[in-house]
């Protein structure tokens, strides 16, 4: 019991600081954002699309022995 009153009462205090706290001015004016940049996706993909099917081939291979 006396656990959470400490704990209520810390929690009050803590909401009462954040309360006698201004609005704020919101911060500075946003810029306007850069193009977002191209990254090219057959980086990997290409070479993770070989190894699939080079594995997938040789699992074939393996099976029909």
């Amino acid at each position: 019991m006396r656990i959470t009153v400490l704990a209520l009462l810390v929690m009050l205090v803590n909401s009462v600081s954040a309360l006698a706290q201004g609005p704020g001015t919101g911060g500075p004016t946003p810029n306007i954002p850069n193009p977002p940049t191209e990254i090219p996706i057959d980086g990997g993909v290409s070479l993770l699309v070989a190894a699939a099917g080079a594995l997938g081939i040789r699992q074939l291979t393996r099976r029909r022995r």
